[in-house]
This record gives C-alpha cells, structure tokens and sequence, in this order.
C-alpha cells in the first residue's frame, strides 16, 4: 500500500532539511512543499503562524521509520504528522515510487 504523509514545518528552511533527510534515507520518494497560514489551539489560546506544508509520498512499510525520523529532526514538541493511504491511482506512478525506494 502506498501513502500519503501530511506534515507542517516552522518554516521553508526546516521544511528542505527535512525533505532532504528523508530522501537521502530512501523513505520517501518525494515531497510537495507549499506555504500555509495556520490557526490552531495551544497551551489555551488560539495563535497564527505561517508554515509550509509537505505531501510526503511513500508506501506504508517505510511509515514508522518516516514518522521516527521526523520527530527526531522537527523543531515543534508535537509535530502533525497524518498519514492517508492510497488506495488507487495511476500505476506507472506507483511504480516509480516502488523504484525510486528501492537501494
């Protein structure tokens, strides 16, 4: 099965750190990168911040490696880190990703 791995970073600096990691690692095959403006509770108020957000693309087996490796390297204490699977899609796609994880 193959996934799809949302995650925000601080900044666009720690987003690249991030992806080139888990690229160098062989745990994802890419990574969309996009800037967000974001509102969310924490520590009892609501703040506002702007970070980037990263579609990781990679298969399920490399997930608890993935998630480790992001929490080892994030500046936040609680990082989002939501995983989605994809069920369909186009082969040739499935694929390369198949190719581009392989050592």
């Amino acid at each position: 099965m193959y996934m799809f791995i949302y995650v925000t970073a601080g900044d666009e600096e720690e987003a690249k750190k991030l992806s080139r990691e888990l690229l160098e690692s062989k745990l994802v095959a890419c990574i969309n990168m996009f800037p967000i403006k974001s509102m969310y509770w924490w520590e009892g108020k609501i703040e506002e911040a702007e970070e980037v957000g990263m579609i990781l693309k990679t298969k399920a087996e490399k997930f608890k490696e993935l998630r480790k490796k992001v929490r080892e390297l994030h500046s936040y204490n609680v990082p989002c880190i939501c995983a989605f699977g994809v069920d369909d899609g186009l082969k040739e796609y499935f694929d390369w990703i198949d190719l581009s994880l392989t050592d």
